[in-house]
């Protein structure tokens, strides 16, 4: 490799320009997906967004402002109609982020093609600086609503949230919940395979999700496997990854894993970003899985942290990254023994981002390290690039118009010591890596890989076990997310009502106190949900040792 030449790869997002105008980006979309047969009589829903910007993101229009806060700007009159029949009309604010508006499903009959709403909105003349008539923005958006599975379950995907929904995975019956997807990718031959007892220790220990990961080589192993998985309530994130440009495969493999109670989604692109493939090869598959199935979302990962995203995000629900730093060199690889930058090179970790010049505190004790002060590209791979990465991601969404209708998950390094990774992480680094996607709203954690090394496992299994308690806050759409950075933890808060939950982990290898204050908290009931490595509480606050990790509920009552 070091021999040749370099070319800047291409591909790059486009930086949305910048307006010293205001933009109204009006935005809508189904507050639900799939609807269902069954819905129908029951109240659903269209999201309202009305953000304005000055940046020219997808759809963003000019839109004539008075002076003074956008509070006393005056509201848009939304009207949201079906094939020129008006199903809702209401006063939407200016700036409002998921503003739901409620219809009725009578009348719309049940298809398996999504049926298409047409989004109005008109700001009045009076409200304007100068415009003498009125000024009017539209948009479109999906509305699924599908005839009553006969015989498979139905993952239902929240707008609001992002998040999944589905009944208990024994296929026993029961209600719709929220699920948090966590369990890793899980090799199948030789592991799975041969060891089917691994399914009821994995529930045992908190997961609720097995993506197997291909090849399934023995066919009647592999049906044993998604039995059993379904015996005790797993989901199972299906894989097509070496197959999924093979539309006669995924019609095979579609039509026969559709079935299953368990089935929570499908997977597509294994990092098609970082070998090329086809940027129309994940629509292709996604159009396809659909035009088949349609009760599941789709997903894939992405390994190139700028590389054509928009093209390979076109085709998927759910986009995940993969930023693995730990034990690793982001600036010189160790495997092609060539410098790595924006244009050339493989670090394992694409244009991830050394720790801070001087920042000792982020160097981790198992660190080979040649001198006791820190420099400039130093090698040694940042936590904030898996923050980086999400907040990325989530920020892509928003320029796309896609923030409601796709989200993010995140899977967190649980392998090394082979290839550019000189160690594998320790039980609580994998924490802070899962902990730092979720403050960025990722929503679900799927770690690579099963097998490892026990201690990881083990730590895996303890925050599995307390993520539960986690997702009431974190799923629910009344929820406002704030985040925070204090030295050197990172910290989200969910605030829902008279309690705050609080989800803090430590980046940096010395510790380190937070204050309530700090948060813009009086800490007055507090009770602690979980902890990874060495945490304190005090009245005042809290204290993180070496990349220690805490959540937290505060009640200000």
């Amino acid at each position: 490799m070091s021999s040749q030449p370099v070319v800047p790869p291409g591909g790059n997002f486009p930086v949305a320009a910048v307006s010293k105008d205001p933009l109204l980006a009006f935005r809508c979309a189904a507050a639900m997906k799939p609807y269902l047969e069954e819905d129908v009589g029951t109240p659903a829903g269209v999201l309202i967004d009305s953000p304005v910007v000055y940046s020219e993101i997808v759809g963003a229009q000019p839109i004539d402002l008075p002076a003074g806060p956008l509070s006393s700007a005056g509201q848009l009159d939304v009207t949201v109609s079906l094939n020129g029949m008006t199903l809702v009309n209401a006063l939407v604010p200016l700036n409002a982020s998921a503003y739901e508006l409620s219809f009725s499903l009578d009348g719309i009959a049940p298809q398996m093609t999504p049926y298409n709403l047409s989004c109005e909105a008109t700001y009045p003349a009076s409200n304007a600086a100068s415009s003498s008539s009125p000024q009017t923005y539209s948009t479109s958006a999906a509305l699924s609503v599908l005839p009553n599975p006969t015989n498979s379950s139905v993952t239902k995907m929240d707008m609001r949230t992002g998040a999944l929904l589905a009944k208990p995975a024994t296929g026993l019956g029961g209600e719709y919940e929220p699920i948090f997807p966590i369990g890793f990718y899980t090799i199948f031959d030789g592991y799975l395979s041969t060891n089917l007892s691994a399914v009821d220790t994995l529930k045992n220990q908190g997961f609720n999700i097995i993506h197997i990961v291909p090849t399934f080589d023995n066919m009647t192993a592999f049906e044993m496997v998604l039995d059993r998985m379904q015996e005790v309530g797993m989901y199972l994130m299906y894989d097509m990854r070496f197959t999924y440009m093979n539309n006669t495969s995924v019609m095979e493999q579609v039509n026969s894993i559709k079935y299953r109670p368990n089935l929570l989604l499908w997977y597509t692109g294994d990092e098609p970003d970082g070998t090329s493939d086809p940027l129309n090869a994940t629509s292709i598959a996604y159009d396809l899985i659909y035009s088949l199935d349609g009760y599941h979302p789709v997903s894939l990962v992405l390994n190139c942290q700028d590389y054509e995203w928009a093209s390979y995000t076109a085709g998927t629900d759910i986009v995940m990254q993969d930023v693995y730093m730990i034990g690793n060199n982001v600036t010189w690889s160790n495997e092609w023994n060539t410098t790595c930058t924006p244009d050339y090179g493989d670090c394992g970790c694409d244009n991830c981002f050394s720790i801070p010049a001087g920042d000792s505190a982020a160097v981790s004790p198992n660190s080979t390290y040649y001198g006791s002060t820190v420099p400039a590209n130093s090698g040694i791979g940042s936590y904030f690039d898996v923050s980086d990465r999400v907040s990325s991601f989530k920020n892509r969404l928003e320029v796309m118009g896609w923030e409601r209708t796709k989200a993010v998950w995140t899977v967190p390094q649980a392998f090394g010591s082979a290839e550019y990774w000189m160690r594998t992480p320790t039980g609580e680094e994998w924490v802070v890596q899962s902990i730092m996607g979720i403050n960025q709203g990722a929503l679900g954690v799927v770690p690579w890989v099963d097998p490892n090394p026990e201690y990881i496992k083990m730590a895996a299994s303890a925050f599995a076990l307390s993520l539960p308690k986690f997702t009431p806050y974190i799923l629910n759409a009344a929820s406002v997310r704030s985040n925070y950075l204090v030295g050197g933890v990172d910290i989200a808060t969910w605030a829902a009502g008279s309690e705050t939950f609080v989800l803090a982990t430590n980046t940096d290898y010395v510790t380190s106190k937070v204050t309530w204050k700090d948060l813009g908290l009086h800490g007055g009931g507090v009770e602690t949900m979980y902890m990874s490595g060495s945490v304190k509480t005090t009245g005042s606050g809290f204290t993180l040792d070496s990349v220690a990790s805490a959540a937290f509920v505060v009640s200000s009552t």
